[in-house]
């Protein structure tokens, strides 16, 4: 007895793979983003919340916060004095 469509099972384990590997890829993409723009994302939805609940607001420039992120230290020059 011959079994018919035997090359069916791989071909739809190959586009399960392809799916998989796309997910993933948009997952890390996704997190990547948030690392990158989490702070001012979260900053300015705590802004709009506050406006919307009708508390006063002051919206604050980010930007003396985000060079002070960029001064923080890291592994690599933690030991030194000079940044």
């Amino acid at each position: 007895m011959k079994r018919k469509g035997t090359g069916m099972g791989k071909q739809g384990g190959q586009g399960l793979t392809e799916y998989i590997i796309i997910v993933a890829l948009v997952a890390i993409a996704a997190i990547g983003v948030v690392n990158i723009f989490g702070n001012q994302l979260r900053h300015q939805f705590s802004t709009i919340v506050a406006a919307m609940s009708g508390s006063s607001v002051q919206v604050k420039s980010l930007s003396a916060k985000a060079k002070e992120q960029t001064n923080q230290r890291t592994l690599k020059d933690y030991a030194s004095e000079n940044r």
